[in-house]
């Protein structure tokens, strides 16, 4: 993305602003976000709007009333209780006469609303956005109104007129930043008007814009356009409804009509327009091309008055992409794309700021998910606001939006409001093309509830290319994909992903053992009296765990066979101030830290995610760094996409690395020679295709101080925010790799520290000192609502100090309202480019069909063990003497490859012998999975596969540390130690 970076000294020159129209135009849209006021406490009368505020803290919304707690508490601790926000406003002139409306993305948890003194309205979910009409009670230009709104973050607030508490609100998943949290918007329209999508309250769907009949070859599709339009003058109004279409350059390439229309005094109609556009851009993934799509009624009569003569304009922002969710793949514009990704806590939150940072700090982090090689974010529990939906429309990143959700299906009214929330996220969501799926439950729904779900879909959605559905439903005849978490679904049908895998915890801070603060891996407190120690690793194992994990879904990708997975998202992206079980009181699963450094499982993640299915762009990343004490001794880690790796030390080879998960390249004992350590990848035929380098870094000599902003420079809003990233240097800039020197800064100008996070008390979490860990660390500080220079200092003790300034814009605000966007001038990520042509795998093996089936005992539930449903097994009479089955294929086939789905596959391994028309081909115990055990040998042509118990399972649990699976449907027990049971067979030429 195009952010700006400054290093050292950094100036922005003072741009033009948007200035507010001296008379208001028949539509617009004004930014709310200036002037509020707010205090933490219900002091009587606040709602009154003569009640005096002067005292209270004047802020920018999206502000959360707790944010000095973020990171700095455990979430269970955050503060909540009652915070009342207040707002004077004063119309622009010329707007007598037009509806008000105003839009929040959001609060948290509940809120009332008064405007001048009177009850507008209440909202209670904590999640979605809504709208009031302020019409009725707004005083015209130029006199001052008054908004005020009492929210109240308990986690145990319930809904006034149920007494029913929200599920979501929990202290695990769902961090309570409490108050307005996010982006507030005012809206003018005319009286005849596009409604806006905002339901609750408002009752309204606003605009629709969807494509149909997608040609990918000649690059074409029907573009589709539906307003919701009101008529509320006095008189029947008639108008044409036209349709503008504009590209990424603001060029118009295409203009249509719907036709005229005729509507009542008080009445509503739907009106649609659709027409065929050629040469379009498909939003794709890591290709976020978005169209302004501008939906127009004009008047008809010639005779018209004042009012009617009004035109209403809505632009959309929004991409066209073709979606297919069958034969077990999803494909995006035809082609097969493997999900990769995260599973990240909605909140996507900051130290000291929690979730709510300018809309450029929303498409920087969302970004560099795009820039690991993901192509998919689970957003995990409750809908995500506007602002992050809309950061990965720009970056290319592709969704799953669940409603409201804790852990299980619920039913009454608790079920109602998750329905009320799915439904009014579709309605606000529907036009941003990077959301794919939209998730009924954090865990499995009943198939009524699903149903329910996906009708909502039906009703809202019907043409927006979405699957509904939610994890686990691996049987489900209604939910259009589904997967557990942690552990390898497969299916020949709809698609199947994990919706969580590797919850390992590490901290950045810590490379390795052999590195300062020499933190042994696993070291650390227990957790709940158990064994923490994968809670508390370091950045060799975490990445290494990353690299394992992932390869359970690489090697059941797309082309593999009939049934495939897939694919999964890693949980988590970065650092959450969320459920946590290692040392902190946060969790450390991020292959970012909080403040969006990268692990060295992001680079691992880069490697192995760099293609659609199959890689399409070798690389390789040495995990660690090249800085040690004389005479270390220590393996070295390589991940690579090549089928070889050589080391080079100052030039000489360590040899060839053992390759492990595919990906893995391990160079045992290698001593540390200060100099350059550099891996060589090659291909099968021994073509170098790809190389990476680092060195040893010198002494520690100076900070270095490097600014990021917004594309604009620093907006002097009160809201926006500049990351400021500071390393230790040596004489030559390159950066310290183990320096841990504490840092003192020193702010002055209009700017307030929101500092960082770094090991220490309240972990450093708003102080002025803090350490660096890595060589490397990240502060924040926000602009004031007055521009000017600021001024940022930087020393420690034995270092050359650094310095660095920053000129904050001037916006301009007029009666508490802005024409200035938190999200204009951001430009779309483009650079993977559109979808390629051509498949996007190569397939590997070819499953061999079965016509049928015997077996020691159950032979009439055989058909089980093969029937592409993972909720159903066969299994024996527990007698190890019928412990066997024996398929029979329907043509004699050259067998390579048996893969097994074994029931109790979490604590159990099975002595197994494999035979092929009474051949033995395999013999041996079965190897701990997560899920899928593959079982290859010798190529061998025959007609049948026997598969038989030679001595009783093993029972011992491979994966203790993964306490979710407790009672998961895959960990079953079957009484008898000669019992074998089988999920899944599946057999492969």
């Amino acid at each position: 993305m195009a952010f700006r970076k400054y290093s050292v000294v950094l100036v922005c020159l003072l741009g033009v602003t948007f200035g507010l129209a001296r008379a208001a135009p028949l539509r617009a849209k004004y930014n709310f976000n200036p002037g509020w006021k707010v205090i933490a406490g219900d002091p009587q009368g606040a709602d009154a709007s003569g009640f005096d505020d002067a005292a209270w803290k004047e802020v920018t919304t999206p502000y959360a009333w707790n944010e000095d707690d973020a990171f700095r508490k455990d979430i269970k601790d955050l503060s909540t209780g009652i915070a009342w926000y207040r707002k004077r406003f004063t119309l622009p002139s010329g707007s007598n006469g037009q509806k008000v409306f105003l839009e929040f993305e959001g609060i948290r948890q509940a809120g009332e609303f008064y405007l001048n003194g009177q009850f507008l309205g209440r909202h209670e979910n904590g999640v979605t956005a809504f709208g009031f009409d302020l019409t009725p009670l707004l005083k015209p230009a130029p006199q001052a109104n008054v908004l005020a709104v009492r929210i109240d973050n308990s986690w145990d607030y319930r809904e006034k007129a149920t007494n029913t508490s929200f599920q979501w609100s929990d202290r695990n998943f769902n961090a309570n930043y409490g108050g307005i949290t996010k982006n507030v918007w005012l809206h003018l329209t005319p009286r005849l008007y596009q409604t806006l999508p905002l339901y609750t309250n408002l009752g309204t769907t606003g605009v629709y814009v969807y494509a149909t009949d997608f040609d990918q070859k000649s690059r074409s599709a029907t573009i589709n356009a539906e307003s919701e339009v009101k008529n509320e003058t006095d008189a029947p109004q008639t108008f044409a409804y036209r349709v503008i279409l504009e590209d990424l350059s603001g060029k118009t390439v295409k203009t249509f009509g719907g036709g005229n229309y005729s509507l009542a005094p008080g009445a509503t109609k739907t009106l649609r327009a659709s027409a065929k556009v050629n040469n379009l851009n498909f939003w794709s993934w890591g290709y976020g091309y978005l169209y302004r799509v501008r939906t127009i009624l004009q008047p008809l009569s010639a005779q018209r008055s004042a009012l009617s003569a009004q035109t209403d304009e809505v632009v959309t922002r929004t991409g066209f992409r073709q979606t297919e969710f069958a034969d077990g793949m999803f494909k995006l514009n035809g082609r097969v794309l493997q999900l990769k990704g995260y599973a990240q806590r909605t909140s996507n939150e900051w130290p000291a700021v929690g979730l709510s940072v300018p809309a450029w700090l929303s498409d920087y982090s969302n970004a560099l998910m795009v820039e690991s090689n993901a192509n998919l974010v689970r957003w995990m529990h409750i809908t995500p606001w506007k602002q992050d939906v809309e950061a990965c429309d720009r970056v290319g990143l592709l969704q799953a939006m669940p409603a409201g959700d804790s852990e299980k299906d619920v039913d009454g009214r608790r079920w109602e409001q998750r329905l009320e929330v799915m439904r009014d996220a579709i309605i606000y969501n529907r036009n941003n093309p990077s959301v794919i799926f939209y998730e009924s439950g954090n865990k499995g729904v009943s198939e009524a509830h699903q149903l329910q779900m996906k009708r909502l879909r039906d009703q809202f959605d019907p043409h927006g290319g979405r699957a509904s559905g939610s994890r686990e439903m691996l049987d489900s005849r209604v939910s259009e994909y589904g997967g557990e978490m942690l552990y390898v679904n497969k299916s020949a049908a709809k698609p199947l992903w994990a919706m969580e895998y590797s919850r390992d915890e590490g901290l950045r801070k810590y490379w390795d053992e052999f590195s300062p603060p020499f933190h042994q891996n696993g070291a650390g407190p227990l957790y709940n009296g158990q064994d923490a120690s994968l809670y508390n690793r370091n950045q060799d194992s975490h990445a290494i765990e990353n690299i394992v994990r992932w390869y359970d879904y690489w090697e059941a990708r797309p082309g593999t066979g009939r049934r495939v997975s897939s694919g999964g998202v890693n949980i988590i992206f970065s650092d959450t101030n969320t459920h946590h079980r290692g040392a902190e009181n946060y969790r450390r699963s991020g292959e970012v830290d909080a403040m969006r450094l990268p692990k060295d499982g992001f680079y691992a993640h880069q490697v192995m995610w760099d293609g659609w299915v199959d890689t399409e762009r070798p690389r390789a990343h040495i995990i660690g760094h090249w800085n040690y004490a004389e005479g270390t001794r220590k393996n070295i880690y390589v991940v690579s996409s090549a089928a070889r790796v050589e080391l080079f030390i100052n030039g000489l080879s360590a040899g060839y690395g053992a390759q492990s998960s595919r990906f893995l390249f391990t160079f045992k004992d290698i001593a540390w020679q200060s100099g350059a350590l550099k891996a060589v990848g090659y291909d099968e035929q021994g073509k170098i295709i790809c190389v990476t380098e680092t060195h040893t870094a010198g002494a520690p000599a100076a900070l270095r101080l490097t600014a990021r902003t917004g594309p604009k420079g620093l907006r002097a809003n009160g809201s926006d925010l500049a990351l400021i990233e500071v390393e230790v240097v040596d004489k030559d800039g390159n950066r310290c790799p183990t320096a841990l020197n504490m840092v003192n800064f020193t702010l002055t100008g209009p700017a307030i520290w929101r500092g960082g996070i770094a090991q220490g008390p309240d972990n450093c979490v708003l102080a002025k000192s803090l350490p660096v860990e890595c060589g490397v660390n990240r502060v924040l500080l926000r602009a004031a609502p007055n521009a000017g220079r600021i001024a940022l200092q930087a020393t420690a003790e034995g270092l050359r100090p650094a310095a660095l300034e920053l000129v904050s814009r001037p916006v301009r605000v007029v009666g508490g309202l802005s024409l200035e966007m938190p999200a204009d001038g951001l430009p779309s990520y483009l650079k993977r480019g559109p979808t390629p042509l051509g498949a996007s795998y190569a397939p590997t093996r070819r499953s061999v069909s079965i016509q049928g089936v015997t077996a020691g005992a159950n032979a009439a539930n055989a058909v089980a063990s093969y029937d592409d449903n993972e909720s159903t097994e066969w299994a024996n009479d527990g007698q190890l003497g019928n412990a066997w089955i024996e398929y029979q294929f329907t043509q004699a086939a050259r067998v390579k490859t048996v893969t097994l789905k074994l029931t109790g596959w979490r604590n159990r391994t099975y002595p197994l012998r494999l035979t092929i028309d009474g051949q033995t081909v395999w013999q041996g115990l079965t190897p701990r999975s997560l899920g899928y055990v593959t079982l290859n040998f010798p190529a061998t042509t025959g007609r049948s596969l026997k598969i038989e118990l030679t001595a009783p399972f093993q029972e011992g649990d491979g994966f203790s540390r993964i306490t979710e699976l407790a009672g998961a449907p895959e960990a079953k027990t079957t009484d008898g130690k000669g019992a074998l049971s089988i999920v899944e067979t599946e057999i492969y030429e």
